[in-house]
């Protein structure tokens, strides 16, 4: 069983910059791939960003290519998600999730688990 908190939520300013943390517990974290996903009112939920277990490789959706870093410490079992340039579009829910695999990948049906979601609004 795994065990994903997710942190760092918060309402900004457009323009402004947050970063989210991800908590992982009760599996060996630097075995596995990470993404971070987010679901705006209404909406379906769509990815965001994902990190192989080494943290060398990274993809990102293109809405938040250029402003968004995802980025990882195995060594605290957390991910992160910096989010700079943030626009009133970027409000949703936002989620890390677990993938049984080394690699990236951006479909949410590969990814096993997932934490309960941190809220980002970004008001104009």
């Amino acid at each position: 069983q795994v065990q994903l908190v997710e942190s760092g939520g918060g309402l900004v300013q457009a323009g402004g910059s947050l970063r989210l943390s991800c908590a992982a517990s009760g599996r060996t974290f630097s075995a596995y791939a990470m993404g971070w996903f987010r679901q705006a009112p209404g909406k379906e939920r769509k990815f965001v960003a994902a990190i192989n277990w080494s943290g060398d490789s990274t993809y990102y959706a293109d809405s938040v290519k250029g402003r968004f870093t995802i980025s990882r410490d195995n060594a605290k079992n957390t991910v992160y998600l910096q989010m700079n340039s943030l626009k009133p579009e970027d409000t949703a829910i936002y989620y890390c999730a677990l993938n049984l695999r080394l690699g990236v990948t951006a479909v949410q049906s590969e990814y096993a688990y997932w934490g309960q979601g941190t809220q980002v609004t970004v008001s104009s």
